[in-house]
């Protein structure tokens, strides 16, 4: 309502800095309702003119009325619940929609704390799931449930939970089985024991403390505002759930002399040039033209550097953990198994400080995507070598050890140095300053691609997760016997191409790189990547008593939870 009115005195604003720095300019109000009142120029002013301010302010208030009565019936009508194949969501007053993400299509989770939803304690919960615009939101849950819910999900589709169940009901049949066969005699009615105690309800959350009703109203808002100070200033990320090695952190200072030596910095100081050259030339038209540009590109820069205030990239147990933000913050987890290609990039500017970038394509992204969604797939906004190497170990866990020796070479390297091809010295016809940094590699099924003169550029692509791969040949490259190849992922901001290479070459890639990727992709099993720790855990005992000969008195440990999803809506 705020911004309707100000829409409505716009010509109000621009008249009043006519008057101040162009006098002489014919004024808006000048051409004003027949009786030269200014104010009859727009709504705000006819009602002030005609003196219905009484009757706008009862509309407003009926308005302000319906306003909140629609939305008490959007939050009646929205629910949720979670269950062991998805996650579904239904809204809607007139038109009802029921969004359900399947729990092995999950991407990735995202919780985003807007500054006005800090201010209440709430948090905004995004499931990215693959395909476009397929994410299911649920704004807003309380803070701490946002944290919960999060993590039951990722366990809920790390399969954790199915394969400890698989296990308990193949243990069960196991005794079940024993006991048949040691006693073959018809089953006996069981000695009545002491029954069982019934469910306790778990204690209240609140336990221990004065009930509200007796606490006084000025230490209940005194508690209120201890705690969402704490909120405010609570670390994005939980020390206890990575370990401290394993987090990247992005100094300030890094962080805006990056920004300032982007490629934003060239057209900031086009723009600048031009508005400088219009006003000294009196060309004032300029001003409307090249002023916006200009301001939205500040905008632009300065909104980089707020999002990648208190930046952390960490590794936990359900995935890569990416946090930002000071006053608006926001984390996203990445399961293992998600990503489908990786590239660092380094800008000419940042080469002598040896500042790199990391972007990710993950399923559900595109390159035309919100400004948002696009902050998402920037997981190392900037960053040392040293950085790249933390970022890479935890992007390709399974594949770190193996990839880590061809990064240097791959990021600053030239030539057939450090395990990468070369290039035809021919290609110098089509690519004359990158020729010789272009080349290739292959590790633990990683396709390792670098190239790139002015923005140098790593990609690193898992075949279990390439979408298929071509070879394309032009007529200059069939001239020159050189052929380029192509490796398709899912849509985003990192393109896996090998511009040049020599023909025959090309085709021995293309061919390895087709039946690697279905070997790897066949037996890939990220997308369950908790069944693994589940069935280590529930091996535990038995490697214990085979070791010492006596059974493990301790139960393992599980991270999962033992209570099974809520099957009912949730509001």
């Amino acid at each position: 309502m705020l911004g309707f009115i100000i829409a409505n005195l716009r010509e109000r604003a621009i008249d009043l800095f006519l008057v101040i720095f162009a006098p002489d300019a014919e004024r808006f109000g000048g051409r004003g309702g027949p009786t030269g009142d200014d104010w009859a120029n727009d709504p705000v002013g006819a009602i002030v003119t005609n003196g219905l301010v009484g009757w706008a302010l009862v509309a407003l208030l009926v308005v302000v009325i319906a306003v909140i009565v629609g939305f008490w019936l959007s939050w009646r009508m929205h629910t949720f619940r979670v269950t062991p194949e998805a996650v579904e969501v239904k809204s809607g007053i007139l038109f009802r929609s029921h969004r359900s993400a399947r729990l092995d299509r999950i991407q990735g989770i995202n919780v985003n704390r807007p500054l006005f939803a800090r201010l209440f304690g709430t948090a905004k919960l995004e499931v990215s799931v693959a395909g476009q615009s397929a994410n299911v939101q649920l704004s807003y849950l309380g803070s701490t449930l946002a944290d919960g819910l999060r993590a039951d999900v990722l366990r809920l589709a790390s399969g954790a939970r199915a394969e400890r169940a698989a296990t308990q009901a193949a243990a069960a049949t196991g005794v079940a089985l024993g006991a048949t066969s040691a006693d073959p005699s018809p089953a006996q009615p069981a000695e009545p024991g002491p029954a069982a105690a019934p469910a306790q309800p778990a204690a209240s959350a609140d336990s221990g403390r004065p009930a509200a009703a007796g606490v006084p109203l000025t230490a209940r808002a005194g508690g209120l505002v201890t705690h969402r100070v704490d909120e405010f200033l609570a670390p994005e990320l939980d020390p206890d759930l990575a370990p401290p090695e394993s987090v990247v952190h992005l100094p300030l200072g890094r962080m805006i002399g990056s920004t300032v030596l982007g490629g934003s910095t060239i057209w900031a100081i086009v723009l600048v040039a031009i508005i400088v050259a219009g006003v000294t030339s009196g060309q004032l038209w300029v001003l409307f033209s090249f002023v916006p540009a200009a301001i939205g590109l500040v905008s632009y820069m300065w909104s980089r550097i707020t999002k990648s205030l208190r930046y952390s990239i960490a590794g936990t147990p359900d995935g890569v953990r990416i946090g930002h933000g000071l006053l608006s913050t926001g984390n996203q987890t990445i399961p293992p198994g998600r990503i489908h290609a990786i590239e660092a990039t380094q800008w000419v500017f940042w080469r002598p400080f040896g500042w790199w970038s990391v972007r990710i394509n993950v399923a559900g992204q595109s390159v035309s995507a919100s400004n948002e969604a696009a902050q998402r797939t920037l997981v190392l906004p900037v960053g040392t070598i040293a950085d790249v190497h933390r970022v890479l170990g935890l992007l390709l866990p399974d594949a770190a050890t193996e990839v880590e020796p061809f990064v240097v070479a791959g990021l600053t390297g030239r030539g057939d140095g450090g395990g990468f091809s070369s290039t035809p010295r021919r290609a110098a016809w089509l690519h004359p300053f990158s020729w010789r940094r272009i080349g290739w590699a292959a590790a633990s099924g990683v396709a390792i691609i670098r190239s790139g003169a002015l923005v140098r550029s790593l990609t690193l692509v898992p075949l279990a997760r390439m979408q298929s791969v071509a070879v394309s040949v032009g007529p200059i490259d069939r001239a020159l016997d050189l052929a380029g190849i192509r490796l398709h992922t899912v849509t985003g901001p990192v393109s896996a191409v090998l511009p040049v290479v020599d023909r025959g070459e090309a085709m021995r890639l293309f061919e390895r790189l087709s039946e690697e990727a279905v070997e790897r992709a066949a037996s890939d099993t990220t997308h369950h990547w908790g069944a693994a720790q589940a069935a280590q855990a529930a091996q535990a005992p038995a490697a214990h008593e085979a070791a010492h000969g006596e059974p493990n008195d301790e139960p393992p440990t599980d991270v999962t939870p033992t209570d099974e999803p809520s099957e009912g809506p949730v509001r």
